[in-house]
């Protein structure tokens, strides 16, 4: 199931997923965000987190386009594991001149809903950086 899942959340990148976030998210999912100590539960705060996050980690320019995560975009992912129902996607992008490395852990129920996505970045300056960057856009989105 996580294959279609990940296929899914992939086309939603690049903006070519019917339904977008309220096709692909549980009404009960959790979001576990690298700057928030406690779980965001249910689909609504999760898809405000998601959407917060696609304005902020485009990141960059790409110098030679064609990146994953959209058109001009430095987002992009390297690597990607999938078992059973979860899935570790690595990403790479450069925001204000400084590298930014994470992972997105989605796991996923039997109808292919994403019921747990937890992000984690690296290295510290890029945590301090998306911390300042997430809280604003967050403001703004209220």
């Amino acid at each position: 199931m996580i294959t279609t899942t990940i296929a899914n959340w992939h086309a939603h990148m690049k903006g070519q997923f019917p339904g977008g976030l309220d096709a692909l998210l549980a009404e009960d999912c959790v979001f576990y965000s690298p700057i928030v100590f406690t779980p965001q539960r249910g689909k609504e705060i999760t898809k405000r987190y998601l959407m917060a996050a696609s304005m902020t980690f485009p990141g960059d320019a790409a110098p030679t386009g064609g990146a994953t995560g959209g058109s001009g975009s430095s987002f992009h992912y390297v690597k990607e594991v999938l078992a059973g129902n979860h899935a570790i996607l690595e990403f790479e992008t450069s925001i204000g001149g400084k590298y930014v490395n994470g992972i997105d852990m989605i796991t996923c129920d039997d109808e292919g809903k994403i019921i747990e996505f937890k992000v984690m970045i690296r290295p510290l300056q890029a945590v301090n950086l998306i911390h300042e960057q997430m809280k604003a856009m967050l403001e703004k989105m209220a």
